[in-house]
């Protein structure tokens, strides 16, 4: 049954939007470390199901189905096409440039003995615990006794040639009760340095204890020091990272907690413990003898820019002194585990390190550590957060015994997958008996013979091409332009990953990066031309593997008309047939990296057919028309729809019908700058045509690499 009949969109759209909402909750196998921008599973799996299953969507979704065939994807990014398809019994071929990717797909796919990990994980926990725990105590106001520290905070410093030290506070305020997770607003004086509680209708002006205002604290991009030297946030040529000074704790009181009454979390200022407790890690780091430190230098990038500015030039830069030695005594822990264990406990160093750097802020509403990746890039604030390495069980979040936890619960899911769907208003998870998530690792295409197989390649497709007619579904979530910097953020994991596993034939690289990555990128000159090209040799690459009369779908978004012109190249190129499009959810509502950016949160599914294929009957229809009957299967889901939506689902529409414009007597053999340029030109008459403007001038506007334009 072809998917462009069998999909149903309003039932996809209902599951899809639900499991962005909390997408761990209802596809944990993506907890064994992070990746940017994962598509919903239940859209892929409804995707496969739809074309290669012999029931109707709705029968098929919550049972358990074992279908034949094998599925490419081209860019397995986080794996989730691969881990849909290896639930329903296919076998699967993913490529991606970046060895993060290989890497983490392989962890997904491979089979662990989970209670063997997880007392292999908590002895390291121990033993850590045992050589540097008292490094995260401090003395609970309350009762005098040693607490364990959750979070460690941090103000960022400018030192004058005076001498003076002025703390680079953006405000007074440290945490709160917003979000009613306290019961009183925390403050810090920007003189002083003393950390107060008060009642929310309590909190003074001035501070209590040497009377300079609360709004004192807050210092801005141009800032005078106050012997009357004016100096900037960041410096303009920074010597090095900056300097940061530990102001205030948030704390665990077990005895103090019991207390009858007693509400809301444990903070104070730092005190002369505290800082000495530092100075000793410093000195241990000091007396470190250990290789596991990585001393990579930060490529220059988009991204890395942002590094750059504040004085950072190596990753190590990017955390403490506190933080480089637990990493690197834990670094030793795991290098000395079991052959079969290794890999899966140094993915969780991996993924938990983004919780132990410098650059991590902290939630003064949600009182919580917010990662280096919050919004899919390096934000570099000035409060930092440093949370307890290790981490105590179930309170807290970003220590060790943290992401072991979430290793552990993905693997099971793996072991027995289920769905989750509603029932009088409340969830309820349907294990369906006989799936699992497991591979048999292949080398090479010719070795898929079966079901359940999987052949990883850290490769681009186009530069290790796949024999004709080799597989039987294309699907994909391509990169978009003016997208998220894959290898510059995952940089960041990879140089102390690749310490870990050295022996990783696919980590001999110093950089995540490649010169064959398909990304829009200012810093590396790649333009839309440049990107387009890349996509159009990947997407002809993956259609000659594709048997003939095969679906090739992938999911696109942007805020930008003129970067659809990419995909419209690529798919003009391959020869694809464009048979229809689909809305499906495809961001969580409240994502921070999306929040007031007006951007979209459907993708446009693009379902194609490698020829031979049959034409649409709908390709003449008007574009508005369709996006209002694309709009009513997410209304049909129940789900409200913006404007961004709109704009989304249209600009697909219209990409759509400019493949079918152009196709007539397209030369793939023009330079890539004419093909998008005609690619452009069309896009802009479809839109202007459908929804001109007031004055009649072009609706479109040109895409920008550095606008948050691809919320991806």
């Amino acid at each position: 049954m072809p998917v462009e009949r069998n999909f149903d969109e309003a039932f996809v759209a209902r599951l899809a939007a639900a499991e962005k909402q909390v997408q761990q909750s209802y596809r944990p196998v993506i907890g064994v470390h992070k990746w940017f921008a994962r598509r919903p599973g239940t859209l892929f799996r409804a995707l496969m199901l739809s074309e290669l299953g012999r029931r109707p969507l709705q029968k098929a979704f919550f049972d358990y189905n074992e279908l034949a065939g094998v599925v490419l994807d081209p860019f397995m990014g986080g794996g989730t096409t691969l881990f849909e398809a290896n639930r329903l019994g296919l076998s699967t071929i993913g490529y991606d440039t970046n060895p993060m990717s290989r890497w983490i797909c392989e962890r997904e796919l491979e089979e662990l003995d989970v209670e063997e990990f997880e007392e292999a994980g908590e002895r390291i926990c121990v033993s850590l615990e045992e050589k540097i725990g008292s490094l995260y105590l401090t003395r609970c106001e309350k009762c005098g006794d040693d607490a364990p520290v959750k979070s460690f905070l941090w103000v960022k410093s400018h030192r004058c040639a005076c001498g003076h030290e002025t703390l680079l506070f953006p405000g007074p305020h440290v945490a709160g009760g917003r979000m009613k997770r306290h019961t009183h607003e925390v403050m810090v004086c920007g003189s002083c340095r003393t950390v107060e509680q008060f009642l929310p209708d309590e909190v003074p002006d001035n501070c209590t204890r040497c009377a300079t205002p609360y709004a004192d604290a807050k210092v801005g991009s141009k800032a005078t020091c106050r012997c009357g030297r004016d100096f900037r946030v960041p410096a303009e040529d920074p010597a090095g990272p900056p300097e940061h000074v530990l102001f205030a704790l948030e704390y665990h009181c077990q005895t103090c907690k019991k207390r009858d009454g007693r509400r809301g979390r444990f903070f104070k200022g730092a005190d002369a413990t505290d800082h000495a407790r530092y100075s000793e890690a410093e000195k241990k780091l000091a007396a470190l003898h250990t290789d596991c430190i990585p001393d990579t230098v930060i490529p220059d990038g988009d991204e890395t820019r942002r590094l750059h500015r504040w004085g950072y030039k190596r990753f190590r830069e990017l955390h403490n002194d506190r933080q480089l030695l637990g990493l690197g005594l834990l670094a030793e822990e795991i290098r000395d585990q079991p052959d079969h264990l290794r890999p899966a406990l140094a993915t969780v160093f991996s993924d938990f390190i983004r919780y132990q750097n410098m650059v991590c802020r902290y939630d003064t509403a949600a009182l919580k550590i917010l990662d280096v990746f919050s919004i899919h890039g390096y934000p570099v604030h000035r409060v930092q957060c440093e949370a307890a390495l290790i981490g105590l069980p179930r309170i807290g979040s970003g220590g060790y015994r943290h992401f072991l936890r979430k290793y552990a619960a993905a693997k099971r899911y793996c072991q027995a997958p289920f769905e989750t769907t509603r029932e009088n208003g409340k969830k309820r998870r349907l294990t369906i008996e006989n799936e699992k998530i497991a591979a048999e690792f292949v080398a090479s295409p010719d070795q898929l013979k079966g079901g359940d197989q999987a052949l990883l390649r850290c490769g681009s497709l186009s530069d290790e091409p796949l024999e004709d007619a080799a597989v039987d579904f294309v699907l994909t979530d391509p990169p978009y332009f003016a997208m998220v910097q894959y290898s510059e953020l995952m940089d960041f994991c990879y140089a102390w990953l690749r310490k870990l596993v050295p022996e990783t034939a696919f980590f001999e690289n110093s950089s995540a990066r490649s010169d064959s990555e398909v990304t829009g990128n200012q810093t590396q000159g790649r333009t839309l031309s440049s990107f387009a090209e890349r996509l159009s040799e990947v997407y002809r690459a993956a259609t000659k593997a594709l048997k003939p009369g095969g679906p090739f779908v992938f999911t696109y978004h942007h805020n930008s008309l003129d970067s659809y012109a990419a995909i419209v190249v690529a798919c003009l190129d391959s020869d694809l047939v464009p048979i229809t499009t689909m809305p499906c959810p495809s961001e969580m509502r409240g994502s921070i990296h999306i929040s007031n950016t007006g951007s979209s949160r459907v993708d446009t599914v693009f379902v194609l057919r490698k020829p031979p294929a049959p034409t649409p009957t709908e390709a003449d229809a008007a574009i508005d028309d369709l996006v209002d009957e694309e709009l009513q299967h997410l209304l049909d889901a129940d789900l409200a729809v913006t404007a961004g939506d709109r704009r989304c689902l249209r600009f697909g529409l219209i990409a759509e019908a400019a493949m079918r414009r152009l196709a007539p007597g397209w030369d793939r053999g023009a330079p890539i700058e004419i093909r998008i340029e005609r690619a452009t030109s069309v896009l802009r008459q479809l839109d202007e045509v459908e929804h001109p403007t007031a004055d009649g001038r072009e609706a479109a506007s040109p895409p920008s690499l550095s606008a948050a334009g691809s919320s991806i």
